[in-house]
């Protein structure tokens, strides 16, 4: 007997092919089953979609010749996905208007779309015999619950663990740096695999280095009792055999708590009980690259799709999240908001939030790195045994080399940005492209010798650090040990994991980094944290920098003061030039609330998001002229929807459509790259519009174009 499937493969959304390709097969195959079909001259491996009830319709070849349709190559004797993971990858492509095929198959390990059947049976077999049932490592359930009651509660967690256990949600959890967030996803992940023998748990962080620390803890409270099969990891810093190890116990229901990075959302489990986004305002959530998808904003989506619980957990939530929660009163379950607000202000054993100290740069003087004031404080902190913490967000030693007499700078030749001056290998070095340089001996342009260096980073800061407290001893006598952890120290496997345990075993007097230190990690004798040169992100023309700015610098704060000994000695110093900016104030008083409503409410006279929504069309082409003509085009074109789409008429009038502009950095890798930004203030007509205009800008056919994407919800305008 014949059967016919639609599958989907692997091809972008602006492919030919990107659609559902039918195939025909003689063994009957479950919707959601992997199998590998010929495509061209390839063999791909494909998802079943759909079992079509009977044969298609005839397709015939442009010279009039019937098409003859291939047949599925074979099976891959994996247990097919659940419906409710195709309703999700469903969801992703249509919203941010990718094809399905892009969106499962990139969500699937990189090693499972090149095996085979005879390769895939092999990787099962050894899977099943690492691993037992899940029923036979259960525990009885007095065990669980010794597990569960086995850390003392505050009063505030106490609260945010009951509410979570009895109402629905989703669940944003409001709770100061500090504060026990961690536990509560702890306590709520042990009562839903209790509740049910074969629950799963999801926990996200937001970057890689985030995972280990996690880890340890899920696995210290979870492996006794589950075994210590039951707990893995999926990120992209693993090796492709890790990953589809980690997938298939997750996929099999081994695993009963997998963690996981933004791409974790996509992990097959089945038995999926509870979803902890945690950090869920850092903007690493947000894909850009392939299908640009929100991970916390498909946590909420999936945890609807398959009934389980969310939790959304920050000390500085995003402002949507903020804007859609509202508290949970006691005695009333029903929330006025789409999420149920859980606020834990209270640190953990009484400890007490970072004084925060504003240092005016304008009285300083000139070209001061460190202020005289906060060098001071970093002395005493470091003669009483403590730790300091200097977060300046900019790697390299300098970002720019200048040439006084001619004017020469850094530039990189392929990109329109500069080149960053890395002392420590004397090389010039380009972020985006890569391109590195020795450094010259004299300015190229005009022979000066005297070339300079303009701005500092990262390195800079440790080398005048190691200058200005050389005369600083440490309790024992000896001398001041500075360490750096940002993208250039932590390249080699294990470097960072091995830098920070020689903070948190007290090797370390002073760190210094970029954001990598700023949020997420538990230094316990870390009582002082500066922020060297924040203003930047203060006059942004990109309206989410404010937010980002003020959750950063409250993150960094916030590692400061976490042993409850030192907390109320604890400082968070900030140079600045305009200390009474209203951010700056709203930070010391750590007045988190205060600040989101005044940004809110610019952001709803602007109609910005929450109350508005939008989307960027991205071109890259070898010109800008050709890049801008492309965009105009299509935007021209998207007029004509009016006339030639049945309703459409109502639906252009809600769209606004923008001119095209350069991007920021408008050239990388010698590609030029424009922008375009799509606004409404209704969400259904924004995709309603996209959907449509999707077939314009793929017949939009521009000379030196190179590729188009369209960002829906972007986190930068």
């Amino acid at each position: 007997m014949i059967y016919w499937y639609s599958v989907i493969v692997q091809t972008p959304a602006h492919s030919p092919l990107a659609g559902l390709l039918t195939y025909q097969s003689e063994q009957r195959l479950e919707v959601g089953s992997f199998v590998r079909v010929p495509l061209g001259s390839r063999e791909l491996m494909g998802v079943v979609w759909q079992k079509l009830d009977s044969a298609p319709e005839p397709m015939f070849s442009a010279q009039g010749k019937e098409v003859e349709l291939k047949a599925i190559t074979a099976g891959l004797g994996i247990q097919a996905v659940s419906t409710a993971w195709l309703k999700l990858v469903s969801f992703t492509a249509n919203y941010y208007q990718r094809s399905l095929g892009e969106v499962a198959l990139a969500a699937l390990p990189p090693q499972l779309r090149t095996l085979d059947t005879l390769q895939v049976e092999r990787r099962l077999k050894r899977q099943t015999e690492r691993t037992k049932p899940v029923a036979a490592t259960l525990q009885n359930s007095v065990n669980d619950e010794i597990a569960i009651n086995s850390i003392a509660l505050q009063a505030e967690q106490t609260l945010a663990t009951a509410k979570i256990s009895t109402e629905n949600g989703p669940f944003l959890l409001f709770g100061a740096t500090g504060s026990g967030k961690t536990e509560v996803y702890l306590q709520a992940a042990l009562e839903a695999l209790q509740t049910d023998p074969t629950a799963q748990v999801l926990m996200m962080v937001p970057e890689i280095n985030l995972t280990p620390q996690l880890e340890d803890r899920v696995r210290e409270r979870i492996c006794p009792l589950y075994g210590d099969a039951a707990v893995v990891s999926l990120h992209s810093g693993m090796t492709n055999p890790q990953r589809l190890k980690s997938w298939l116990s997750a996929h099999m229901g081994t695993a009963r708590v997998v963690l996981g990075t933004r791409m974790a959302i996509f992990a097959s489990m089945p038995h999926l009980k509870l979803i902890v986004v945690d950090e869920e305002h850092d903007p690493s959530y947000k894909s850009q690259e392939g299908a640009r998808y929100s991970a916390r904003d498909l946590a909420v989506y999936r945890g609807k799709l398959e009934h389980a619980k969310v939790i959304l957990g920050s000390a500085t939530p995003s402002f949507e999240s903020w804007h859609h929660s509202t508290p949970a009163a006691d005695g009333d379950s029903a929330s006025k908001g789409r999420y149920v607000r859980l606020t834990m202000a209270e640190r953990i054993g009484g400890g007490v939030l970072p004084k925060v100290i504003t240092v005016n740069m304008e009285h300083q003087p000139k070209k001061t790195v460190i202020s005289p004031p906060l060098l001071n404080a970093i002395a005493e902190r470091i003669a009483h045994g403590e730790q300091a913490m200097l977060f300046l967000n900019r790697r390299g030693f300098a970002p720019v080399l200048h040439c006084g007499d001619c004017g020469w700078k850094s530039e990189c030749p392929h990109c329109s940005a500069y080149r960053v001056f890395h002392k420590i290998d004397r090389t010039l070095r380009c972020h985006h492209c890569g391109f590195t340089q020795r450094v010259p001996r004299a300015c190229p342009a005009c022979g000066n010798l005297d070339i300079t260096t303009i701005g500092r980073g990262t390195e800079q800061l440790e080398e005048n650090l190691a200058d200005l407290l050389a005369h600083v001893k440490r309790p024992d006598g000896a001398p001041v040990r500075i360490s750096r952890i940002d993208a250039d120290t932590t390249k080699l496997k294990g470097a960072l994991q091995q830098q920070l345990a020689q903070v948190h075993s007290g090797e370390v007097d002073v760190l210094v980094g970029t954001q990598m230190i700023a949020k997420g990690h538990d230094f316990r004798n870390i009582t002082l944290v500066a922020a060297i040169n924040p203003d930047g992100a203060l006059f942004s023309s990109d309206f989410r920098a404010p937010e980002r700015l003020f959750s950063l610098l409250m993150q960094a704060a916030g590692r400061a003061g976490r042993d409850a000994s030192q907390g109320a000695a604890s400082e968070m110093w900030v140079q600045t030039h305009h200390p009474q900016h209203p951010l700056y104030l709203a930070l010391k008083q750590h007045d988190y609330a205060g600040f989101a409503a005044q940004q809110l409410k610019e952001r709803e006279v602007a109609m910005m998001s929450p109350f508005g929504y939008s989307a960027l069309v991205r071109a890259e082409a070898r010109t800008q002229e050709a890049a801008q003509a492309f965009l105009t085009a299509a935007s021209e074109s998207a007029a004509d929807l009016a006339d030639s789409v049945p309703g459409f008429e109502h639906i252009i009038p809600l769209i606004t459509l923008y001119p095209a502009v350069p991007m920021t950095i408008q050239r990388i890798a010698n590609v030029e790259r424009a922008q375009m930004l799509v606004e409404s203030h209704s969400r259904k007509a924004l995709q309603q519009f996209l959907s449509q205009w999707q077939s314009i800008l793929q017949a939009t056919k521009q000379k030196g174009m190179i590729r188009w994407a369209v960002d829906v919800d972007p986190l930068a305008i």
